[in-house]
């Protein structure tokens, strides 16, 4: 009888007389209601009653269907994969539990060690230092660009080092980063760059998609992104040549399947870095993951489009009042994915900073955070590497002004015409507050 493909140790043999299943509890109808439960939630009668319907419905088709033969890196994994690899005009889509798995692998492929330096932008998430961290390595903090919050290649030229290693560009809200003189920084000295894409799925640079620019970039699918894969989830890509085939490999320890030792199904081999081996961890994915990302992909241009439309009416509103710096909408050569509006103020125009303005807003009920704190004031920084935060500062002035005196981020998404207006309003009305010294 023939078997079934081997994609990894959780085998499913097939069809055999005594078969080896690779799940070893399915799901049931009544776990599938549960679910059903979850994604579409409600309450009333008519609720009540529709699911009552569905539950009829779903013990019918209990009695018909087959479970599926694979819960974990198998067809929909792959097909997600794919769906990227079109998307994004790539053939090395590699999809990991979240976008920090995906730095991870680019990473431990530079072989960093305790010593080496890694530059990251003074404003990002922490995920972004965590494996460099975690390892000993030196961290340098570029200072941003005022009109973006994205890392400022001129500051990044100041600050590299005959010991830096990888530079980290982090596309913030999606709006690329100016990548040209950052690679071209990084060809001159051999350093890596890894595109931190986590906010930037859809991004387009110089008619190039975020993510295929850099030697590796990392997408994130978590929940609050523009498209998620059921909650989690992130894509790792690389230029890289001949590194796409060992990624897959680094996703799952290393298992390969070309030369299995002596009476084994497989081989544990190393994966080659930069500059010699490296250990693989486990970042698996799931079937059902695979399946929700490949179906969000295939409308991600579509959700970009309607986050750019909400963007471009923000835009429009906040020309009424000069102290209001607006998110740049892009162009020909900058399309951003709109994952955050950028609001920033001139405080001396507005009569206040954006403390203050932050504060006239929650009491009008308007959500913004401003994405995000700078890296080198967590307690983390300081007593693992022993920096001094005050001191890494004066090198980050540029930072320190737009964090604490000018910018905030506002929500794109989930929002009626009549919330955006309201949003739009509250701005506009706070602001004028501010400048008529209420």
């Amino acid at each position: 009888m023939k078997k079934t493909k081997t994609t990894d140790f959780r085998y499913n043999t097939g069809a055999t007389a005594v078969p080896w299943a690779a799940v070893g509890e399915n799901y049931n109808a009544r776990d599938l209601m549960a679910i059903i439960r979850f994604l579409m939630q409600g309450e009333g009668k008519e609720y009540d009653d529709a699911i009552a319907a569905v539950w009829e419905q779903v013990q019918k088709l209990d009695a018909v269907a087959t479970p599926p033969g694979k819960l974990s890196l198998g067809s929909q994994v792959e097909a997600a994969e794919a769906a990227c690899n079109d998307y994004l005009g790539t053939d090395t889509s590699t999809f990991v539990t979240n976008a920090t798995a995906g730095f991870e692998i680019a990473y431990k492929y530079a072989n960093l060690k305790a010593g080496d330096e890694v530059i990251v932008p003074a404003i990002t998430f922490v995920a972004t230092m965590a494996y460099p961290l975690a390892i000993g390595c030196k961290l340098v903090f570029a200072d941003v660009d005022p009109k973006t919050i994205n890392m400022d290649p001129a500051d990044v030229a100041k600050k590299i080092t005959p010991n830096t290693k990888m530079i980290v560009p982090v596309h913030i809200g999606g709006y690329p980063v100016d990548m040209d003189p950052i690679m071209e920084l990084a060809r001159k000295h051999d350093i890596l760059v890894l595109e931190d894409a986590a906010h930037a799925f859809g991004a387009m640079y110089k008619g190039k998609k975020v993510g295929t620019i850099g030697d590796f970039a990392a997408f994130s699918m978590h929940e609050v992104k523009n498209i998620t894969s059921f909650g989690e989830g992130g894509i790792l890509t690389t230029t890289v040549p001949g590194f796409g085939d060992d990624m897959k490999r680094a996703r799952f320890l290393g298992l390969d399947f070309s030369c299995p030792i002596k009476d084994w199904l497989y081989n544990i081999t190393p994966i080659q870095g930069k500059f010699g081996p490296f250990v693989p961890g486990n970042s698996s994915t799931t079937e059902i993951q695979g399946l929700g990302l490949k179906l969000q992909v295939e409308r991600n241009e579509e959700i970009i489009e309607i986050r750019r439309k909400a963007a471009a009416y923000l835009t429009e509103r906040f020309a009424e009042n000069d102290a209001i710096i607006p998110q740049d909408l892009g162009g020909e050569d900058v399309k951003p994915t709109f994952h955050l509006y950028l609001l920033q103020i001139d405080p001396a125009k507005a009569g206040g900073d954006i403390q203050v303005l932050k504060k006239k807003l929650e009491q009008k009920g308007v959500t913004q955070i401003a994405h995000f704190g700078p890296l080198y004031r967590f307690k983390i920084v300081k007593d693992i590497l022993g920096l001094d935060e005050d001191e890494i500062a004066k090198t980050c002035p540029v930072c320190e002004e737009v964090f604490y005196k000018r910018f905030t981020h506002l929500p794109l998404y989930g929002l009626s015409d009549e919330q955006l207006k309201y949003m739009a309003d509250a701005v506009l009305e706070s602001v004028a507050e501010m400048q008529a010294g209420k």
